[in-house]
């Protein structure tokens, strides 16, 4: 493909403003188009594509996606605020509404955790704002929903973006710059088979489940969403004086059981308290990690790992005296630090985990050791580029679980709930290792696990395992594939490890047939081999950040281009 010099382009829209497009307008363009309202100093013509009747709530805070007793798992203290913060809003709101989302008006607080659903009506609110604030600058601004971008290409002049309308006739449209904001990917009918669900998502499709025994493959954030739509169908929970949660199943759901099964058989733990901001590290902090990448010494991993245990070790000697953990590489780190755990009783540890994170909260004491993991997982994330296959495949192995089970805590109401199922008898959760496997083809639906020469059969079998990294082959505008602007770090062949697309710390496709700053790509699934723990609010307002400022300076130029080109066409 040939891509015309920048004075070409400059030439083909002098005159014009710079055209940008968002696809998808969840909290990723929220915060992207928050920064670059506050960077940009020209006016510019913005489009929103969305393929849903409303913008603003992405997937993760949907109704029908997500069933209302569904609970974030970030609290109001950490979501980056926008014209304001999520307290600020709840604060302004009647107790009508308050009710109507699940939220006792007398408990807002930014340490609290709400249901999904009101984060999605924040964030509404939040982009609306937002795109208030963006006409009052002399942006034009165009909001396009029920309309599902289809393809994207690169072209002489930019990207031209194929549109298709729930109503009315597709058509193609040209922008100067493309933001793709897609965010998750899921199937779009989640049940592929008789009671063989391929993810939990949307909720309402697990709507028709009745009541009978049900495997959920995982354990984390995601299981114990699903788990919490299973529960609600067939029962509730009822919260007594003293604090303590119980179910109460319908009458007609005896049958009803889940079944959690995970390599570890590890329920997340409870949420933990820290301060705000992070507070520097010391030793294992984002200017030693570049440094490795620069001196070119090769033995990335096990170098930072040798950071990673002084820093833990100087935040907290009794915690790595206990884990004897200067004498511990990498793979005897990963297994010392789950060892007790998994030799205790998963809903033992889960209760006991619990009552400590519900006192450190009250005392408002931070645990020393988990608040280093927590600050040293963004900055090992920076090195990820720039190891090996193999040492990523040792990273995705060892330490990348130990920083998820770290940051990935669960609020500490959806503990209590995973607790009262547990003692009305709902809910199990069982270690299968590395050796099982999972038959989801039986003539009576559902689902078999194999372990050990036994099979035990589920009339329902939920996959809840998370995103995965996904490769270009599934990145849904062909033409990009094509044009071999989208492309996978290792190609699908041989042993490598899937390691995501091509792209460059700006989050461009890297490919020398497209003009810079032409297209950013900020779709989760494309993005995990690069930023393996990119994932919510947070990465989404960080990336905004990069990707708004670098949109403002490429509006920037391109203005001054056109007044250089208007002015040698006046002479």
């Amino acid at each position: 493909m040939t891509v015309p010099a920048p004075n070409n382009i400059a030439e083909h829209y002098a005159g014009m403003n710079p055209t940008i497009a968002f696809v998808g307008a969840g909290p990723t363009t929220i915060y992207t188009l928050n920064a670059l309202i506050d960077h940009a100093s020209v006016p510019f013509n913005l489009t929103i594509f969305e393929e849903q009747a409303g913008v603003g709530r992405g997937t993760p805070y949907r109704p029908g996606w997500n069933d209302p007793a569904m609970l974030s798992n970030i609290s109001s203290v950490e979501i980056p605020p926008l014209a304001e913060s999520l307290v600020e809003w709840l604060g302004r709101q009647s107790n009508e509404r308050l009710v109507r989302l699940g939220i006792e008006p007398s408990e807002i607080d930014d340490r609290a955790f709400y249901p999904r659903l009101a984060l999605g009506e924040y964030f509404v609110d939040q982009l609306h704002a937002l795109i208030d604030r963006a006409r009052r600058k002399g942006i034009d601004v165009t909001v396009r929903t029920n309309c599902k971008v289809i393809d994207a290409s690169s072209g002489p002049v930019g990207m031209t973006l194929s549109v298709r309308p729930k109503r009315g006739p597709s058509f193609e449209q040209a922008f100067t710059h493309v933001v793709l904001a897609t965010g998750h990917q899921w199937p779009a009918e989640p049940e592929v088979r008789p009671g063989y669900f391929l993810s939990p998502w949307p909720a309402s499709a697990l709507a028709g489940i009745p009541p009978v025994p049900v495997c959920i493959r995982g354990s984390s954030l995601s299981a114990i969403d699903a788990a919490v739509a299973l529960a609600v169908m067939h029962g509730e929970f009822v919260e007594a004086a003293d604090d303590m949660l119980s179910y109460t199943p319908l009458p007609g759901t005896d049958a009803f059981a889940i079944t959690m099964i995970s390599r570890k058989g590890l329920l997340p733990e409870a949420d933990f308290y820290f301060p705000l901001p992070y507070e520097p590290l010391a030793v294992c902090n984002r200017e030693a990690m570049a440094r490795l990448a620069e001196d070119g010494g090769g033995d990335l991993l096990n170098r930072a790992y040798m950071l990673f245990r002084q820093e833990l070790t100087e935040a907290d000697p009794d915690y790595a005296r206990r884990l004897q953990v200067a004498q511990l590489d990498l793979e005897g780190f990963a297994e010392r630090y789950f060892a007790e755990r998994m030799a205790t009783p998963t809903f033992a540890w889960a209760e006991s985990n619990l009552r400590e994170a519900q006192a450190n909260y009250e005392a408002r004491y931070t645990v020393p050791w988990r608040y280093a993991i927590l600050r040293m997982h963004e900055v090992l994330e920076t090195l990820v580029p720039h190891l090996n296959d193999e040492e990523f495949e040792h990273f995705s192995r060892f330490l990348a679980p130990v920083f998820i089970d770290d940051y990935a805590t669960a609020p500490h109401e959806s503990v209590k709930r995973m607790l009262a199922l547990h003692r009305a008898g709902k809910l199990d959760v069982i270690a299968v290792g590395e050796q099982y496997r999972v038959d989801s083809h039986t003539l009576e639906g559902g689902a078999t696990l194999i372990k050990d020469g036994e099979r035990t059969h589920y009339p329902v079998f939920i996959e809840a395992m998370g995103q995965r990294a996904l490769r270009a082959k599934d990145f849904p505008f062909p033409s990009l594939r094509r044009q071999g602007v989208i492309r996978d770090v290792n190609p699908a062949n041989g042993d490598s490890p899937s390691r995501g697309i091509v792209i460059d710390d700006a989050f461009h496709p890297i490919s020398e047939d497209i003009p810079e700053d032409q297209i950013f790509c900020l779709s989760l699934p494309f993005l995990m081999g690069r930023h393996p723990f990119i994932q919510g609010i947070t990465s989404a307002h960080d990336m905004g950040e990069v990707v708004g400022e670098r949109l403002a300076a490429a509006i920037g130029r391109c203005h001054d281009d056109n007044a250089t080109l208007v002015e040698r066409t006046a002479a």
